[in-house]
């Protein structure tokens, strides 16, 4: 049975033949989509401008889209979502309305842009959303466009489920096939036909539901929840022992008064908000993520980590509109995180945490879930000549080292982590495939989920794609592979062999009942993963995402915005060492590791070691550096020479998508990594 009653939006008896009513507008009575314009005119889901006119022709924005979507569903009005760039007490409604249905988003940076030019692309996502609102059965269809490549991943389930509904057709006038043009924009006429399509697409599947008889609803006995506590106290902890004061405050500023002199720890209720020493770690929530911000006032989110993820506690305080924030420092960058998302745990309270050791000459790092209890562990890369066996080591970023006293005793980069992916690997397609069935025949010796891996595996003979994507678009082969195996399970993973999914695409921690998008095969899931994720929203200067094309962590590199484990790409690293190493060191240490460092300005890179009109390739924009102030851009340095100006000018690897290989960066804004 559906979750909401679709006839009470579908007002009234509809059917597909609908009368047009004989009064148009002056620009609509000959357009090609009158029906569609007069019907959503009449529901006054579209509205005339000063002079009555529709202008159908008109390039919709993401605004108006949002505005026609919340009239036609008859949205209630939600306060979940604000967006600082959305004007207009009409607009605002809307588009917060559309927004607490779960049928659009906004950016990182807390706006919307509803004055952009949406594309068919997000008008296919808004629909999905909207279809998935209307609680009706959903299918959907291969994408076979010539140019699916270009669909961001994010928007393929709603481009999949368009095509199958023929809510929005492709473009059949090309000569070589049908194109979807997933980034052109649409005027208000398609608006009006797209979303005329959607409405009644949704009234014929309301119709003839394809669902499961559900049991007879058996409603629970009303049980009156006990009044929460929100009362402020101070308490003392020694030894492991609390001590609550039982005199309540009424706010946080009244307890935090009382604390430091006698006391250690403010509550609320039962919640601790502050302490003086001790770890946070990221809360259960709904979202099964924690975000960290760059202001109080939860804007511009820096970074997030999965639930149970550990973060260095800060401090705590109290932004102008009266929000406790914990500030906390995921990897190097210090920032700001919800009271809600977080749970601190006092020093002597810790019974487990993430540490750093020794053996074999190897560094290995033990990952501890916080609210699960359990613990894993991966090897990181050969260990620094500081650490020595027998001693736990601490660490939030995976390069700053700390013993048990909160020392610091070295600094170590490991070369996987910060080398960039622009760097071409040194094994051949033929050595990939041979990397790969080793790989494979060790895990199946495993037994368990590796039985039969041999055969099975969806990763077998992919070395020829990853290879041509390294030649072609200019992302190392052996990272592709690196990626693959850590996300799919050596491609044993159910996502992998139901949907050819190797990386996760479009797989959500909220969402954990979306499958992700569905491939044709393995190759192209590689595809998607460089051309459609990597090349598109993480490595190409100019994208929010992209903070360096390295594995990285949560600070610099694409595991900032890629994956909510804090870790990935010290694992991804991981994985490229491990395989290196068992197949003659073609690749580690090959490269001179640096950094492109500039937190008050962009640096701009040059096709020729010299300024000029005609030099500019591009800028790395102004980053957050970390509390070190080290993490910038990582490069890898190919060559360098004295330019015409005296300065030294560093050859690297270009980050941007094409066409050059390589720019020159002027030496005084680069850092080169200690030990490289």
């Amino acid at each position: 049975m559906f979750k909401k009653i679709l006839g009470l939006v579908l007002a009234g008896s509809i059917t597909l033949s609908i009368a047009v009513p004989q009064t148009f507008a002056n620009d609509i009575s000959n357009h090609q989509m009158k029906t569609e314009l007069t019907y959503w005119a009449n529901k006054g889901v579209i509205l005339p401008d000063s002079k009555g006119n529709y202008n159908p022709n008109k390039m919709v924005t993401r605004g108006e889209f949002a505005s026609y979507i919340a009239r036609a569903l008859e949205l209630p009005t939600s306060t979940k979502y604000k967006f600082s760039d959305v004007k207009g007490s009409q607009l605002i409604r809307e588009v917060q309305a559309a927004a607490g249905a779960g049928i659009l988003s906004g950016y990182p940076d807390g706006t919307f842009r509803p004055n952009d030019k949406i594309t068919r692309q997000q008008m296919a996502g808004m629909l999905y959303n909207a279809l998935r609102y209307l609680d009706v059965p959903l299918e959907e269809s291969a994408i076979n466009f010539k140019d699916k490549d270009r669909i961001y991943y994010s928007f393929t389930k709603g481009v999949a489920t368009s095509v199958h509904y023929d809510i929005i057709r492709g473009d059949s006038s090309f000569k070589d096939g049908i194109y979807f043009k997933p980034k052109d924009s649409a005027t208000i006429g398609h608006a009006a036909a797209f979303l005329y399509r959607m409405y009644f697409k949704a009234e014929e599947l309301k119709d003839n539901p394809v669902v499961d008889p559900e049991p007879p609803v058996v409603k629970p006995p009303v049980v009156t929840p006990p009044a929460v506590d929100t009362s402020f106290y101070v308490a003392t902890i020694s030894k492991g022992n609390i001590t609550k004061n039982s005199t309540k405050y009424s706010s946080f500023e009244q307890a935090n008064s009382a604390y430091g002199s006698s006391y250690n720890l403010v509550y609320q209720g039962d919640k601790i908000v502050k302490m003086s020493s001790g770890l946070a770690y990221a809360a259960k929530t709904t979202a099964k993520t924690t975000s960290v911000y760059a202001t109080k006032d939860f804007k511009n989110q820096i970074s997030y980590a999965a639930e149970g993820e550990e973060f260095k506690y800060i401090g705590t305080g109290i932004n102008d509109n009266n929000q406790i924030y914990v500030i906390v420092k995921i990897a190097d960058a210090v920032g700001y995180a919800k009271l809600a998302d977080v749970t601190l745990v006092p020093t002597s309270l810790i019974e487990d945490q993430n540490d750093y050791s020794v053996s074999n000459g190897i560094l290995s790092h033990k990952v501890y879930n916080q609210l699960t209890k359990k613990a894993g562990r991966y090897d990181v890369g050969p260990a620094p000549s500081f650490m020595v066996p027998g001693v736990k080591y601490y660490s939030h970023d995976g390069v700053h080292f700390y013993n048990s006293s909160n020392q610091l005793v070295g600094t170590y980069y490991p070369y996987f982590q910060f080398a960039s992916v622009r760097q071409p690997s040194n094994y051949t397609a033929d050595e990939l495939n041979a990397i790969i069935n080793s790989e494979l025949a060790k895990r199946q010796a495993m037994g368990g989920d590796y039985v039969n891996a041999t055969s099975t595996s969806k990763l077998i003979g992919l070395g020829p794609v990853m290879k041509e994507m390294e030649e072609k678009y200019h992302v190392n082969a052996l990272f592709i592979l690196a990626a693959a195996i850590h996300e799919s399970n050596f491609g044993m993973s159910d996502k992998a062999h139901k949907i050819n999914n190797l990386f996760g695409i479009a797989v959500y921690d909220h969402d954990v009942a979306n499958a992700g998008t569905k491939y044709d095969s393995p190759a192209d899931s590689v595809r998607a993963f460089v051309n459609n994720v990597l090349n598109v929203g993480y490595i190409p200067q100019g994208n929010y995402k992209a903070q360096g094309a390295v594995p990285g962590n949560k600070t610099t590199g694409i595991n900032v915005n890629y994956a909510s484990d804090p870790y990935w790409g010290a694992k991804i690293a991981g994985h490229m060492y491990r395989i290196d190493t068992a197949n003659g060191n073609k690749e580690y240490g090959k490269g001179r590791l640096a950094m492109i460092v500039n937190n008050q300005y962009a640096v701009n890179v040059r096709t020729e070691p010299y300024v000029g009109a005609t030099t500019l390739s591009y800028s790395y924009k102004v980053k957050n550096l970390g509390e070190s102030g080290e993490f910038g851009y990582p490069v890898v340095i190919v060559d360098e020479t004295t330019g015409t100006d005296g300065y030294i000018w560093y050859k690297v690897y270009s980050d941007a998508k094409a066409p050059a290989d390589y720019v020159w960066v002027r030496s005084d804004n680069v850092n080169v990594l200690p030990g490289y």
